[in-house]
């Protein structure tokens, strides 16, 4: 029996702003705004996004062994983010990683929030939390471990954009104070009013916020996590709070093109039930200096080592908007028209092109004075053997064939860890 699409606190704002809604992770979410996608997109790198993602999910796993668990389970090494000796007040280290089986393949990915040596707090796709939470709970192997699944617990937006620092100055109650040191992967404060963590971060109302300079765009920005209650009215001070900067509200349909742009995976779709290996996202594994080992043990670790015939994952980037379908699902073939393999994700990111070969975006510095970005198509193919960077393959649905070049990048000069103090009033 199929269950009932679950809506967000937020659904009744999104419908009565004429929001195109779909599914997605078995939540009804907005896709895009009368304004459309491509506005949507291009707001999150001249202004600011504000994102309804509360469809998201949380686990929290607390007690003495919590860290020996997570270190088991989650690939970081997260020796690293605790037990340090810092002020209270200062900013604290999350880590973004994945969740594999035993096969080496992908549960989920996540990014880990160390709340304290004893408690964390793991962030999760949609309808996953259960299963992050079942998942830990396997392999407690008799530790002193709480496990809680939050899921339709506590809300979350993010604010996304180079003016998202400008945003937040006007809606939190000590601006300065917070956000001073501030680096990409840190944040502060908690959700919970009764965590001694609360006081750090409070909008000006005085609701407690955990906030993290994260967020799935690329782009400079930052995730709220808030309790329920508080939700909507944090959406609303925001979206005021955003007017003089012309931030906009964003759908997933954005979302997606922004974070294929800035090479980021989506969850089930370009990581999935194969091998971890052979892809972009190699710091979501706990290397070492020299890439020979990992610093530490963790479930499916083996097989990644013993992994010999695993596919492969580019990213690649196209010459015009022109995209494929992948629930064709689209091929990728060679100039000869052999089959290598499929593509496992395939968007527009309207805010780059090519220019005399090198691909330029909206944001780039020495971006010629003339020049006019179109989009380029751009992505992650799944192939049987070794491809190289500048190399070309054909990408075919049953509409059309596109070439696309094989890159190590996508859309230059992101902002999403440029130095605080250059994304904040002067």
């Amino acid at each position: 029996m199929q269950k009932d699409t679950q809506k967000t606190l937020l659904y009744d704002w999104h419908i009565s702003r004429g929001a195109s809604m779909g599914n997605f992770g078995g939540y009804d979410m907005p896709l895009w705004y009368p304004a459309g996608a491509k506005n949507e997109h291009l707001a999150v790198l001249f202004s600011a996004g504000l994102f309804d993602t509360s469809h998201m999910a949380a686990v929290t796993a607390a007690g003495p062994d919590a860290f020996e668990l997570l270190q088991r389970c989650f690939t970081r090494d997260l020796s690293r983010y605790v037990n340090k000796d810092e002020s209270p007040s200062a900013a604290r280290s999350c880590a973004y990683g994945v969740f594999l089986n035993q096969a080496g393949e992908v549960i989920d990915d996540a990014i880990v929030y160390p709340l304290n040596p004893q408690t964390f707090m793991i962030v999760v796709n949609a309808g996953m939390g259960g299963k992050i939470a079942r998942h830990l709970s396997d392999h407690l192997e008799g530790g002193d471990v709480r496990i809680t699944d939050l899921t339709g617990q506590l809300g979350k937006l993010d604010v996304q954009g180079p003016m998202a620092g400008k945003v937040l100055v006007r809606i939190l109650k000590e601006p300065q104070k917070v956000l001073e040191d501030m680096a990409y992967f840190k944040y502060k404060g908690h959700y919970d009013k009764v965590s001694p963590s609360a006081e750090m971060v409070l909008l000006t109302d005085g609701t407690p916020i955990l906030l993290s300079r994260t967020g799935y765009t690329g782009e400079f920005g930052f995730e709220i996590f808030i309790e329920f209650e508080h939700l909507a009215p944090c959406w609303e001070m925001i979206i005021k709070a955003g007017e003089p900067f012309e931030m906009r509200p964003c759908g997933l349909a954005a979302r997606d093109s922004l974070r294929a742009g800035a090479m980021l995976p989506l969850s089930h779709q370009d990581i999935g039930p194969w091998l971890f290996v052979n892809n972009p996202w190699t710091f979501a594994l706990p290397y070492n200096a020299d890439f020979t080992d990992f610093t530490k043990r963790f479930i499916g670790d083996t097989a990644l080592k013993r992994a010999v015939k695993a596919e492969y994952t580019y990213a690649f980037a196209g010459y015009d908007p022109r995209k494929v379908s992948v629930h064709d699902p689209a091929l990728v073939l060679d100039l000869e028209d052999d089959e290598l393999g499929l593509v496992m994700t395939c968007v527009t990111d309207m805010a780059i092109g090519r220019i005399r070969g090198r691909i330029y975006s909206v944001a780039s510095p020495d971006l010629p004075g003339d020049a006019v970005l179109r989009g380029l198509s751009c992505g992650f193919v799944r192939v049987k053997t070794r491809l190289d960077y500048g190399q070309m393959v054909k990408l075919k649905d049953r509409r059309r064939e596109i070439t696309v070049e094989i890159v190590d990048d996508i859309r230059p000069n992101r902002t999403a860890n440029k130095p605080i103090s250059e994304m904040l009033p002067g």
